[in-house]
Formats: C-alpha cells, structure tokens, sequence
C-alpha cells in the first residue's frame, strides 16, 4: 500500500514538473519569436533617406542713389476758372458747343438775338451823322466870321456865340461816337467767347430763355470753364516739414515758390508707383494758426487731361539731399516680434537673421537704413522655407542684385 501511495505522489511530482517545464519553454517562446520577427522586419526595412537642404534664391542688395521723401494728400485745382456770364440781357438764340468739350479761348460758344442791338446801333450811327453835319456848319459859319472885321461887319458877341457853337458840335460828335462805340460793344456782346482754354462744362439755361446781363447785380450764369494743362497740386505741409525744406533750398526767398524748389512727384488714387513728375511753384505766405500748417502748391503737366480739378492724389517731396542706400523686395522682410529682419548666407551656406531698419519704399524695394551690407547674399524668395541656423541650397539671382525680385509696392 505504501508502495502504490508513494509511485502517485512520484507521478503527480514528475507531471507538475513536466507541466512547469512546459510553462517555462512556451514563455519563451512567446518573448522571443516577436523579438526575432522585430529584428527580421528592422534588417528588411531600409533605412529613412535624410531630408535635402531647402533650395533659395539669394542676392545681393541694390546699391543706389536715393532722396529721403514725404508723402502728402492734396487735390488738383484748375490755374484758370472761368464763369461764363451774359454782358447784356436778351434771349439767348444758339449754343455752339458740346457739354464738356475742350474749348479754346476766342471760340464761340453762345449767340445772344442781335437784332435790337443792331437796330440800337443805327440809331446811334444816325445821331453821329446829325452831329458830324452840325459840327460842319458850325465850323464854316465861324470861317466866315473870321473873315469879317469885328467891330464894323460883325460884333464880338456874334463871334462869340459861333465859336461856343463850333464847340458844343465838337463835344455832341464826341459824345455820339462814344454812343456808337458802346452799341458796338453791345453788339460784340451778343457772341460769347471762350476766355481762356479748357474744359466746358454743362450749359446751365436752353436756348430760347432770356438771359439777365450786366456787370452787377444777378447776372445769368451761362456755363464754367476750367483750364485743363498746364493743372496745379494744392497739399499742406506742416511747420517742421517746410523748415527742413527751406533749408534744402537753394535758391532766393523772394521767390513765388519761397525758395521750394525741392523735386516733386506724384499718383493718382488708381497707380502703383509715383510716376508723373512735377515742380513747385507756391508756398503760401503764412502758417495757419488753426492747424501749424502752410498751404504749398505744385505744378503739373497735363496734355491728355487725365488730372481733373477736384480730384485727390498722392506727392512725393524730396525731403533731404540724396544719398547711397541699401534696398531690398519685400518678399525678404520677414517679421518678429524683435522687429523685422533679413535671412543672409553665411560661407557655410547657413541662414542667419539680420535685424535691420526699414525705410521708404523706392521704385518697388524697401530701403534698408540700418543692420545690412552691400556684400551680404540676402534670401530674396524662399524665405519661408529657410529657417534661421539651418543650411540651405543657395541658388544666385539671375540678375546683379535684387533689384528683380519682388513686385513693385509703393510707400504707404
């Protein structure tokens, strides 16, 4: 019995054992066949390709001569307006012109009914004639007066009362022609002419209606002309701007531009870049206590008649003597929170920040004031790619310098 007791326990020992063992080896097997499948796919898998330098454009910066300018606001006023207004009353019986055509000065631009006026000129034609033959009479009565001894023949009173007759006809002629001469001009007023050259605006009454005339009073209002080329620029400078230019200047105060003959330049509203070129020609005469400003004028050219009077737009005043500057395109400004900055290549190809200090836009670049130089290599498009400290792919500008990269952007 013991015997049998003893061979179960042995038996359950060697199948917990056996059971253990087998626990032991499947365990292992469990850890080690992931651990070789890892390390099959690891030698199969190939190795990740390493990232290529960003590719950019470099260039140098441009190099130039440039003026330090201000920018002003103002609007185009005509150097010649005109109300055209009747001179004498009638009714007005034909217009010879277009509304808002270019006239000339002396064209005809309004006929008045001339008839009374005609009619008022023969009759002041026919008073001349009586007091041309009364004057003749007076001066041969008086010739035969002459002729006869005073005293005897004739008394001195009678010599008297024909020379004073001689007289009063002489002055009747003269105020007579002056009658005739301002019916003439009364008739001449019937046309009326262009003053002065330009554009015309609307007519303001119809043929038919009658017109009120005179040089006083509430005359009728026939039309406007405002002259078109050569047009003027009115803008306001304020007291510390116009120092500054004054000082720039050269020439004599006395001038009607006090001295100002600093380049202007100036766009319309519509354009991109500063392209119509002017001079000054006025400078007001005071400061305006109200505003510490002064009223300055320019002058323009105007041959298709673009600038219309009333109309805004930008000029630019040369504010200092001109000087070399650095310039850039904006697509190489980028911007933190420091301020703004430039990325340069260094000799290992590696892109570092500039800090720098902007300036007035000039012919579509940035000037560059401060933090640049003229040999630096300046990332002029792929700027978003690049990262300061980073090594990139240099590529040169097709051109000298960066004077072709980036569009062109005014000075706001």
């Amino acid at each position: 019995m013991r015997d049998l007791t003893g061979m179960i326990d042995r038996r359950r020992v060697a199948k917990a054992r056996f059971l253990q063992d087998f626990a032991m080896r499947l365990l292992a097997i469990i850890i080690i066949v992931p651990a070789l499948a890892a390390c099959g796919e690891s030698q199969s898998r190939p190795q990740a390709a390493v990232p290529s330098p960003p590719q950019v454009t470099v260039a140098k910066p441009v190099s130039k001569m440039i003026a330090d300018q201000d920018e002003y606001v103002g609007r185009f006023v005509a150097v010649e307006s005109v109300e055209v207004r009747a001179r004498v009353s009638g009714y007005l019986e034909a217009i010879h012109f277009q509304d808002g055509q270019i006239v000339k000065q002396g064209d005809l631009l309004f006929t008045i009914d001339r008839r009374p006026f005609e009619t008022a000129l023969a009759q002041t034609q026919a008073s001349l004639a009586q007091a041309t033959a009364a004057l003749a009479f007076a001066e041969s009565d008086l010739a035969r007066a002459q002729g006869l001894a005073i005293g005897t023949v004739i008394t001195r009173q009678t010599f008297d009362q024909r020379t004073q007759a001689k007289r009063s006809a002489e002055a009747a002629v003269a105020a007579q022609e002056a009658v005739v001469r301002q019916a003439a001009l009364d008739l001449e007023f019937t046309e009326l002419r262009a003053p002065v050259s330009g554009r015309i605006g609307d007519r303001r009454v119809s043929i038919g209606n009658l017109v009120t005339g005179g040089t006083s009073g509430n005359t009728s209002l026939l039309a406007t002309i405002e002259s078109v080329d050569p047009i003027r620029f009115e803008f306001t400078l304020d007291e510390a701007s116009y120092l500054r230019y004054a000082r720039l200047s050269k020439d004599g105060a006395d001038a009607a531009n006090r001295g100002l003959t600093v380049p202007v330049k100036l766009k319309l509203i519509d354009e991109p870049a500063f392209a119509h070129e002017g001079k000054m020609d006025f400078v007001d005469n005071a400061i305006d206590r109200s505003s510490s400003t002064i009223r300055a004028r320019a002058v323009f050219t105007n041959p298709n008649g673009t600038f219309t009077p009333g109309m805004f737009a930008r000029v630019l005043v040369a504010a200092a003597a001109p000087r070399h500057a650095l310039l850039v395109p904006e697509a190489a400004i980028g911007t933190e929170q420091v301020g703004k900055f430039v990325l340069v290549i260094d000799a290992a190809n590696v892109a570092r920040p500039k800090y720098v200090t902007l300036g007035p836009v000039v012919d579509g670049l940035r000037v560059i004031t401060d933090g640049l130089m003229p040999d630096d290599n300046v990332i002029i498009d792929g700027l978003m790619r690049a990262r300061p400290g980073v090594k990139v792919l240099p590529q040169q500008s097709s051109t000298a310098s960066a004077s072709a990269a980036g569009p062109r952007i005014d000075a706001n």
